[in-house]
């Protein structure tokens, strides 16, 4: 049976379930785990080969998994040391300077919520290039050249999300995207805990089965670094997985799920704190990490 998934970290753990065994180790996957103020589980998965790609449906590149206990609905204590983490772990991979410029993509829909969490979140960052271009300055020692682009949904322009935001990044001028996208899970509880980052990039509207055109380096001529919650689960996905346990003919359920039809997306019944929690959390990791002059 196949599940659908967005995340690296489920990928993995589908292949040591077929496996039968635990923290396999695959010829071409490096994996670290880590935690960080007794509230945020970390586990950084590398793909260094096309072997490793191959074994975890993902591109070669690097992909870190946060998972939060009581992120939703929880203290303010939480959403900081989360956000804290998230910072952290985008240092990795984003090195500040004080030519740094960046354009920071909300991608979805906000007027669809389980869709919504990149419009949100960059309506939440700090967005500082108009004050580059006022005092007519290149550089900054305590903040990034930072600007926001919320390209909607091709439903709703018309237009191709990724010729918007090549467009944006001509007039921007950007070392480094950052994308921030919904996500599905085949987990339903990850749904609220966990945030994936990645450096190979997204394709918008993955999450919610309408995928566009690949917004990574290689279509863009700029680093991508993707960062998405999921928010969603396939309806066929959900099923089989609950009920694999169950079924005596797990391939015949599945062919009966494709052949009725049963093709749909669900969500958790708290979505919109979801996305109100995730949202802070992700904008003030990215704050922390590209203006260390304001927020460290």
């Amino acid at each position: 049976m196949k599940f659908r998934t967005d995340l690296a970290i489920e990928n993995k753990e589908i292949y040591d379930k077929e496996n039968q065994e635990e923290k396999i180790e695959i010829k071409g996957v490096e994996v670290e785990t880590d935690h960080y103020e007794g509230a945020v589980d970390i586990t950084r998965i590398k793909i260094t080969d096309e072997h490793g790609s191959k074994i975890l449906s993902k591109p070669i590149g690097n992909y870190i998994t946060l998972e939060i206990d009581s992120a939703v609905d929880g203290s303010e204590e939480i959403k900081e040391k989360a956000a804290m983490a998230l910072s952290l772990e985008l240092k990795r991979l984003i090195k500040f300077h004080s030519q740094l410029k960046v354009l920071i993509i909300g991608l979805g829909n906000d007027k669809v919520t389980p869709d919504s969490l990149g419009p949100y979140t960059v309506a939440k960052v700090k967005v500082t290039r108009h004050y580059f271009l006022m005092y007519d300055t290149d550089s900054d020692n305590e903040i990034s050249c930072v600007s926001g682009f919320i390209p909607g949904v091709m439903g709703s322009t018309g237009m191709e999300t990724a010729d918007l935001i090549q467009s944006a990044a001509r007039i921007a001028k950007p070392e480094l995207i950052i994308a921030i996208d919904s996500l599905a899970a085949r987990n339903v509880d990850r749904i609220s805990t966990t945030i994936q980052i990645s450096d190979t990039g997204i394709a918008p509207g993955a999450g919610t089965g309408n995928m566009r055109k690949q917004l990574n380096e290689s279509t863009l001529g700029i680093k991508v670094i993707a960062i998405g919650v999921p928010t969603v689960i396939d309806t066929k996905t959900l099923i089989l997985d609950n009920l694999s346990g169950f079924l005596s003919d797990p391939d015949g359920a599945e062919a009966y799920l494709d052949d009725n039809g049963y093709q749909m997306i669900v969500t958790a019944t708290d979505i919109d704190q979801v996305i109100k929690d995730f949202s802070d959390i992700i904008a003030n990791g990215i704050n922390i990490t590209l203006h260390p002059g304001i927020y460290s």
